[in-house]
């Protein structure tokens, strides 16, 4: 019996959306012990050599990751993955600390188990997160200390930053939070940051691309480096940034982060209207994501990893999006949705795919309906 799903989630759904969420990572953080770990790894966790791969000299030990904007403050980290997830991506971490949005900025689309959210990258900033980082880990290569899965940092641009000055901004929170990162990744694709998208346009991308790898690379010299975009994108707009990523040293590309479109929903106009703006994920977006993650695993034609996230709730899910090019994927919406068992249940139903389908290794499925 799932009882996250019969007794937490009806719980946790009767709160505001946004004191559910403090509510939940405050439990992980407080109420998650060592040996309450242990119990939810050995519950949770789904172990077998057909789901590992290496990326990036990486190991994952299954391809469904958590994706960034859930433990934002990146004060659960362990408790995330003794939940199953081969890895964590923290954020998004601005340069600056700030309290986001004005509330309410963050709303359930129950009927369609979606989320629409505004947060505003609501975080204590780069300094503050990575002071928090270094009480509990040690930087990479520097000690044994570290966590138990792979840990990915996503960070973004300060509000009341301008974006003549983003490169700063981004650079500062590289600084700070790189030596903590297995892996680093660019937000410009947030719809809830004014102008943040704009930084996606090809002229505006390559310096700051290029500013972000010289940093990263004086920091923590080849530590990879992933760009998150948007679903929203044309198709060219696609090409464009998956060139410039390639071209300024990214390792590797994230798509994609939530949507400003707001078609295939069950709910009615009004109630949209009463939310008002924001990026839209979870199960309706699926499809959108996905077409965009074909195109981006097109274009970059196996010359680096790409993660797929956009309504992932199954097994199949996964399997679609890893057919379609990504060599992980990530969650988030439904996780609100489906709870702890849900990485288990995607794991199993992903290996009983691989045999089903004659593989030896969850890799050689990747892009096999491009």
């Amino acid at each position: 019996m799932d009882c996250y799903r019969s007794l937490a989630r009806p719980l946790l759904f009767k709160l505001d959306p946004e004191r559910a969420h403090h509510l939940g990572i405050a439990a992980l953080r407080y109420a998650c012990p060592a040996p309450a770990r242990a119990l939810l790894r050995g519950l949770c966790s789904v172990h077998d050599s057909a789901l590992r791969q290496r990326l990036w000299d990486l190991d994952f030990a299954n391809p469904v990751g958590l994706a960034a904007g859930l433990d934002k403050d990146a004060v659960a980290i362990e408790p995330l993955l003794a939940m199953g997830f081969s890895h964590v991506e923290v954020g998004t971490i601005t340069g600056q600390g700030q309290p986001g949005n004005d509330q309410p900025r963050l709303f359930r689309l129950v009927d369609d188990e979606a989320v629409i959210n505004r947060m505003g990258f609501n975080n204590p900033g780069c300094t503050a997160v990575a002071q928090a980082l270094g009480r509990r880990y040690h930087a990479v290569g520097q000690g044994r200390r570290r966590p138990s899965g792979v840990l990915g940092i996503n960070i973004g641009k300060t509000k009341l930053v301008d974006l003549e000055q983003a490169l700063d901004d981004y650079r500062a929170s590289v600084a700070s939070l790189a030596p903590y990162a297995d892996y680093m990744v660019v937000n410009v694709s947030s719809p809830n940051t004014p102008g943040l998208r704009d930084l996606q346009a090809e002229a505006s991308l390559r310096p700051l691309l290029a500013g972000v790898r010289e940093t990263l690379d004086e920091v923590a010299p080849g530590r990879p480096l992933l760009l998150k975009i948007a679903p929203d994108l044309s198709e060219d707009g696609i090409d464009a940034a998956v060139d410039v990523a390639l071209e300024c040293g990214c390792n590797g590309l994230i798509a994609t982060n939530t949507t400003i479109t707001r078609s295939g929903l069950s709910c009615g106009q009004a109630r949209l209207d009463e939310i008002g703006p924001g990026g839209l994920s979870g199960a309706p977006m699926r499809a959108l994501s996905t077409k965009v993650l074909a195109r981006v695993a097109r274009r970059v034609d196996g010359r680096v990893p790409v993660i797929g996230v956009g309504g992932v709730a199954s097994a199949e899910d996964a399997w679609d999006k890893i057919c379609h090019g990504a060599s992980l994927v990530q969650v988030y919406t439904a996780f609100i949705y489906h709870g702890p068992l849900l990485v288990r249940r995607i794991n199993r139903g992903l290996l009983k795919l691989v045999h089903a389908h004659g593989l030896r290794n969850i890799a050689q499925a990747i892009g096999r309906n491009l």
